[in-house]
């Protein structure tokens, strides 16, 4: 397993190593070891499947209470998966980081406490599995504006339309009004 830094240095790539043959393939996607080594100190309470079609965009979301660190895969198809620094005391807050997550390239994106998140379906459909860090607390979700303009976070929208979006996710903040971390 790497551990694969970005220019968020608390947001973590991680490349699982993958044993393939003619049979199929194995991956080891956590191992609580491994992680810990990479500073990634965590105990995860909840696990999480959506299924979203191509074109959809969730987020830019995250807990003010109860506050969750991801661990985010793609087990069929292919996202853009972004990391928002929402930490005010943070030397890179604001700023975001992104990567794309796909079935076949099995990497994972570490999500830490004090951000938001969002992603984006590239490929015909998308199902993605997360480990929470905390349990899901309705009361304390918020959202910031996808397309905030003070974010500018660069969706690769596919070409000849908007993303689809829930309701939620049309009211978001805009990240200047939007409750932060400390």
């Amino acid at each position: 397993m790497q551990f694969i830094p970005t220019k968020i240095p608390d947001v973590v790539l991680v490349e699982p190593q993958v044993f393939e043959d003619p049979r199929g393939f194995f991956v080891e996607t956590y191992q609580a070891k491994k992680f810990s080594q990479a500073g990634i100190e965590c105990s995860f309470v909840q696990d999480n499947h959506s299924r979203s079609k191509q074109g959809i965009l969730r987020g830019l979301h995250y807990q003010i209470r109860h506050p969750q660190g991801k661990l985010v895969r793609v087990v069929v198809g292919e996202i853009f998966d972004v990391a928002v620094d929402i930490r005010r005391s943070s030397p890179t807050f604001g700023q975001w980081v992104a990567d794309i997550l796909s079935a076949q390239n099995k990497r994972q994106l570490w999500v830490p406490v004090g951000f938001a998140h969002g992603l984006y379906v590239l490929s015909e459909w998308a199902e993605v599995l997360y480990k929470t860090t905390d349990f899901y607390d309705p009361e304390g979700e918020r959202c910031i504006a996808w397309n905030d303009p003070t974010l500018k976070v660069e969706w690769p929208t596919l070409p000849g339309g908007a993303p689809t979006l829930s309701p939620k996710d049309m009211n978001g903040k805009s990240f200047e009004a939007a409750e932060v971390f400390d």
